[in-house]
């Protein structure tokens, strides 16, 4: 996670480098902005294995960034992205015009600002981190990844409307940390009517705030004593 008070540029390929073209440009992000990270790119390179037939309605859920936004427009989709930030608003729309690509960008709550709308493709890359401090912040820059106690405020949000978001053989895509609970996710979306599974994992450094945290993680046996790396996982669900 990111904390910068500078406008920042990630070149797309600087975590998993093979998952993007050498010299694809990089995107910026305004100060408060969760900048592209392993998990982004992990779910772009989820997001490269599906089948986006040009015209296909997209939704990307907490944009953030706008990375995986314009990589889904840049292969015909009509995008649609939302984010409860208005500086990740800007940011989306700063990083599809210099990427020469039409995304519609929203600020709202998950698919508040698009009612009744369904999509071919969700993604989502929410907030997902256990945090000792209670209830998901209400604003800040952690309101970018703190999630509650348990790091499902917002995924079990995304498990509850999945089926009412994907049309038929509508698939969602969703990156989350194992810390977060692999089993309750599928289970959740199972729940719905979709088709559950992982379809990517990696294990990555932990990052400052899971280093900060360490202890807590430990004492509520999320983390092993020896731990020394996080397990993300991707979450792909189709609707039958």
């Amino acid at each position: 996670m990111t904390d910068d008070s500078r406008v920042l540029e990630v070149p797309v390929s600087a975590a998993l480098p093979t998952l993007t073209a050498p010299g694809r440009p990089g995107v910026r992000t305004l100060p408060g902005v969760y900048a592209p990270q392993h998990d982004t790119l992990l779910l772009l390179r989820a997001l490269a294995r599906e089948t986006v037939l040009p015209g296909s309605d997209v939704i990307d859920l907490g944009t953030g960034s706008g990375l995986l936004a314009v990589a889904a427009a840049r292969r015909g989709a009509h995008v649609t992205a939302v984010d409860v930030g208005r500086r990740a608003v800007l940011t989306a729309r700063l990083n599809a015009r210099l990427a020469r690509q039409r995304v519609t960008v929203h600020r709202g709550d998950l698919a508040d600002p698009v009612p009744g709308r369904t999509y071919d493709l969700v993604l989502s890359n929410p907030p997902y981190v256990p945090s000792p401090l209670g209830p998901p912040p209400r604003r800040g820059n952690a309101r970018a990844w703190d999630a509650g106690h348990d790091g499902r405020a917002v995924v079990d949000r995304i498990c509850d409307a999945a089926p009412y978001l994907l049309r038929r053989a509508g698939v969602l895509l969703m990156v989350h940390s194992e810390l977060t609970g692999t089993e309750e996710t599928l289970r959740r979306l199972s729940l719905g009517g979709l088709k559950a599974a992982v379809s990517d994992t990696a294990d990555v450094p932990f990052g400052p705030v899971l280093l900060s945290r360490l202890s807590w993680l430990r004492g509520r046996g999320l983390l092993g004593e020896h731990t020394d790396k996080e397990k993300l996982v991707v979450i792909r669900a189709e609707q039958p």
